[in-house]
């Protein structure tokens, strides 16, 4: 409790202290004018938004095991070179490791590394993307969506899965076409038009 010369105190302190007449609240009615922020933020909502350049399906896709064998070419490609890239006999010129990644990161990654394999003249090349086996479900889902998306990249010629020292079915040999940089040199080189 406060003594009567604490209360008299304290009143002689405040004797100049006046009352604030406004209200304490915030105003909340909204202005009438659009600022150039809003008529911004109006326009971004209904512009088309950007355009996804990736072909490489996100839809569902039939699901693999572990054990699943991924191997596929396009028609026209040799039996001879298809051999060599399933038994794993061309040199590995880059690899790409998914593990860890999610669907759309994968998804990302995978038609980036394709690109970049072609621009910069790699043909032989394999994808990591593991073998699924600690999923509860025993599907392997980064490898179910990766045999759907290499076909769909026109820049695919054929894939199968590793041998066992490169991974076995946790990988993926992936035959890139030449870039027309590369096959105009061998035209140039073999005199063929």
């Amino acid at each position: 409790m406060t003594t009567k010369d604490e209360r008299l105190s304290f009143l002689e302190e405040m004797k100049d202290v006046r009352r604030i007449r406004k209200p304490n609240r915030a105003e909340v009615t909204t202005p009438r004018e659009l600022t150039p922020g809003h008529l911004e933020r109006q326009r971004a909502a209904v512009e088309k938004p950007l355009r996804d350049t990736n072909p490489l399906t996100s839809d569902m896709v039939e699901p693999l095991t572990a054990h699943d064998v991924l191997s596929w070419q396009r028609p026209g490609i040799q039996h001879g070179v298809f051999r060599k890239l399933r038994l794993g006999q061309y040199p590995i010129e880059a690899r790409l490791d998914l593990h860890r990644m999610t669907v759309e990161q994968s998804r990302r990654e995978v038609f980036r590394f394709i690109g970049d394999c072609v621009r910069y003249g790699l043909r032989s090349v394999i994808i990591l993307h593991g073998k699924g086996e600690r999923n509860p479900d025993g599907i392997a889902q980064l490898k179910s969506y990766l045999a759907k998306w290499l076909p769909e990249l026109d820049d695919v010629l054929a894939f199968h899965s590793a041998q066992k020292h490169h991974g076995g079915t946790g990988a993926v040999y992936v035959m890139v076409r030449k870039s027309d940089r590369d096959k105009q040199h061998n035209r140039e080189l073999h005199g063929s038009r």
